[in-house]
């Protein structure tokens, strides 16, 4: 079946807009392995949303996070299980079947991952693509954002998949990291995380000079050079 002659539902448009999601879009996921519901089944798509961080406050931590970034990660990422546990609900009102993905949930502390990349979901929806610095990076707000996830089998027209980096020969993130952790290797879709980020090398830095901010859980530097975050830092309201 053709997702592209699905029409978006209206109360799904107008649940975005009440909520204040301006980006956002569906992925097609019939090739990917999702974590499956109660029955065991998978999910053959996902709604996928960015919820952009504070310009101020990300571009503050360029030297290294702030109790302000530490509050405000902590505080969207309750947001955005908020959200998804009631959009998952309102897609099952409709029938259907529909699960959240938790924000910043690690479930394997060894490989240090979750049950699914939020950004996978989030560039098969055609919502950015993954920077040198192993995050999504969004054309409106650079890779200063949370993401959120909501599997789902309803049939919705799903987005073109971004499936080439934008970054160029930016090496900013690379140059800024503290760990030396990031490989300088531009992202395509299959490249293994490895080819990216050494996150063993990263997690322990976080943990030796971050811990005092979500156990060492955070850090951003590398989020906060991004230019294509700096140009929305631009647009921000009084920013001069």
């Amino acid at each position: 079946m053709n997702d592209q002659a699905i029409p978006v539902p209206d109360w799904l448009m107008a649940w975005m807009k009440a909520h204040g999601i301006a980006l956002w879009g569906v992925a097609d996921l019939h090739t990917f392995a999702t974590p499956p519901d109660d029955t065991g089944q998978q999910f053959p798509r996902a709604v996928s949303w960015v919820m952009p961080m504070p310009p101020d406050i990300m571009f503050e931590i360029q030297g290294g996070p702030t109790q302000a970034y530490a509050d405000e990660y902590a505080r969207v990422n309750t947001l955005i299980n908020a959200l998804a546990a009631d959009l998952a609900a309102e897609i099952g009102k409709r029938g259907f079947r529909a699960q959240p993905l938790p924000a910043s949930e690690r479930t394997d502390t060894v490989n240090i991952t979750g049950d699914f990349p939020h950004k996978t979901a989030a560039t098969r929806a055609g919502l950015g693509w993954i920077g040198r610095h192993c995050q999504l990076i969004t054309r409106p707000y650079g890779s200063w954002v949370r993401l959120a996830t909501v599997f789902t089998d309803m049939e919705l027209p799903c987005g073109s998949p971004v499936e080439r980096s934008y970054c160029g020969r930016c090496m900013r993130c690379v140059e800024a990291c503290p760990a030396h952790a990031l490989k300088g290797n531009a992202w395509y879709p299959g490249l293994a995380r490895e080819e990216i980020l050494d996150v063993h090398a990263c997690d322990q830095w976080k943990k030796e000079h971050f811990f005092h901010y979500h156990r060492g859980h955070i850090c951003g530097i590398c989020s906060a050079v991004c230019p294509y975050g700096t140009r929305s830092m631009r647009c921000a309201p009084g920013f001069k």
